[in-house]
């Protein structure tokens, strides 16, 4: 048997925000299933699922998404508006070009191109 990705879960201490926040930034519409619980399914992406838990967000990411931008610093001040924080400046290597950011809870996520 195989497996096949399903959804992408986000360990939190406010669901309905962040699904707003990445519903928001991905075009999609945020769902609050319990008080618990909230998602949005982004075109053309898996679901995004946010899972209220009691402890902090205490250190990296260990995983983290990377998201096609065309104009990153455009995709950038969009998701600066909506609440994400940018870190740093963007960086150009021999592949391209990527920005690192944090949703509202810290979570990291990148725009590339390149």
């Amino acid at each position: 048997m195989r497996a096949r990705l399903d959804e992408i879960v986000f360990d939190c201490a406010d669901p309905a925000t962040l699904a707003r926040f990445w519903g928001a930034l991905l075009g999609a519409e945020p769902v609050d299933r319990e008080p618990h619980w909230s998602y949005v399914d982004p075109p053309d992406l898996p679901r995004l699922a946010f899972q209220r838990v009691p402890e902090p967000k205490a250190v990296k990411n260990r995983l983290h998404l990377d998201f096609a931008a065309g104009d990153i610093p455009a995709a950038t001040a969009e998701a600066v508006a909506l609440g994400a924080v940018a870190l740093g400046e963007p960086v150009s290597d021999t592949y391209g070009r990527f920005q690192v950011l944090q949703d509202p809870e810290g979570n990291e996520f990148c725009f590339v191109s390149g």
